[in-house]
This record gives C-alpha cells, structure tokens and sequence, in this order.
C-alpha cells in the first residue's frame, strides 16, 4: 500500500486511519472515539514483508471491537534491517505508548506475533513494566524451524512453508543464533510473562509453535488462553473475516482484552 491512499472511514465503520509517529518509528492508528486501552499491534511477513498499512481493515475492526486505540507500528524489515532492528522498534513504539496512560495490550500476526512476545521477553529482562496482555495469532515463536508441523501440514498450509521459514529466517538472522530467546521466544524464560491469548489453525504448518509456547506459558506459572481451530489457515481472522471462525476469534479477543485491562 505504499503510495497509496489510506481507506475511507466509511470503508472503515467510521474509523478514520491517520499516521503518526511512536518512538520515530511510523505508525499508523486507527482510534475509536473514547479508547479504553492501546493495543500495539505487530504485523506479519516473515520479518521482511508486509507494510503496517495493509492491516489498516483488520486494525479498524479490532479498535471499533475493543473500544481500544489500535496503533500498527511499522517496523524496520530484513534484509536491509536485520535482527534486532525490528525489536529495537517496537520497543521505541511501546515506551511511547505505555507513557500515554492508557493499559497497553501487544499482538501480533506470524511474524508479529513472535515480535510481540519477543517484546514481552525484553522487558522481563530489562524490569521494564509487562502489557497488559498478549494476543498471538498464528505467532512465529520458533525460528529454527524445526517443528514437526512444517512436514505434517506441509500440503495443508496454503501460505507458509518450511521453505520460505528457512529463507525468511536467514534474511532476519544473518548470522545471529536461530534459537536466541528474543528471536525466537519459544527458547525465553516465560516467568514474569503477562496473560496470553494465543489463536493456531489446524492446517498451518506453526501449529506447534502455538501449542509448544502454550505448554511452556502453563509451566512457567502465566495465565494463558490457546485456541486451535481445526481447519483453518494461517492467519486466517485477518485474511478471512467473513468466516464464523474469524468472527469468534475477534470476540474472544474483545473478552479477552476487556478482562486484562479492567
């Protein structure tokens, strides 16, 4: 969507996108009229795609959802900014939006989602104050790409792969060790985590990196919530929104974020 104009409010259901800047990091936020909290949100590609302007509908639908100030932060992308320049953002991002007062939930799609928890890492180790929540849809949690479910959804899973994991992976890494825990936060000490929120469909190959991060949130003591959707493709509450799987996605994360930030 670079160069192109932003969707209309109407298009939107009365959100007006505007671009602002978090942290000298470029966003892009989609406001209701009297937010509640911030949700910092992450957006997907394998940490080398994507343009936070393109989930400009999905940011609306969850900031009209949530009554929540939805803020897509458009991090720095491999291989020209390889890791951890994306952290290095969204932690710009997230010092700036904690500041405003309001209670800040972080999420992310795929990649975003493993950006998210990264940033949930980062400030365990450094003291600095958790979100409120994490929301975690079909998160990257592992990069060395070693889950079973890359062969065993291998012919299911209609966007990713283990081949374009590996690629995306090495573009990001560049030499850095795949199972560092800010790059791959599977591999962190969970303790001190903030209750999570994590969605996976049945037919996508990161199926395992939910359900493995899952069992490591139990044993680390945090409160956490997995849905695994059978049948559903990668990121699919924010390509398909139509679906009653989406639909049931975002009400779950509207409870969700109500319950961590009342």
């Amino acid at each position: 969507m670079a160069g192109a104009a932003m969707p209309s409010a109407d298009a939107l259901g009365g959100i007006e996108p505007r671009v602002e800047t978090r942290g000298r990091v470029r966003a892009f936020v989609c406001e209701p009229a009297e937010p509640t909290c911030t949700f910092l949100y992450l957006h997907g590609g394998g940490y080398r795609l994507g343009e936070a302007a393109g989930w400009i509908p999905f940011a609306a639908r969850l900031a009209t959802a949530t009554s929540a100030r939805v803020v897509l932060v458009d991090y720095k992308l491999a291989p020209e900014h390889p890791f951890p320049a994306a952290i290095h953002d969204v932690v710009a991002a997230y010092d700036v939006v904690r500041a405003q007062g309001l209670p800040v939930v972080v999420g992310g799609d795929s990649a975003g989602g493993g950006l998210a928890a990264a940033l949930a890492v980062a400030c365990v180790e450094s003291g600095v104050e958790v979100p409120a929540g994490l929301v975690l849809l079909s998160p990257w949690l592992d990069l060395t790409v070693r889950a079973a479910t890359f062969e065993s959804r291998r012919t299911r899973d209609q966007l990713f792969s283990a081949e374009a994991a590996t690629e995306a992976a090495d573009s990001y890494l560049q030499g850095v060790a795949p199972d560092d825990p800010l790059a791959s936060p599977l591999y962190a000490d969970l303790r001190g985590f903030p209750p999570t929120l994590l969605f996976a469909g049945g037919a996508e190959v990161l199926l395992e990196d939910t359900l493995a991060f899952a069992s490591r949130l139990g044993q680390a003591d945090v409160t956490f919530e997995c849905h695994a959707v059978s049948d559903m493709q990668h990121v699919w509450p924010t390509i398909f929104p139509d679906l009653v799987e989406s639909q049931r996605a975002v009400s779950d994360i509207v409870e969700f974020v109500a319950r961590v930030t009342s």
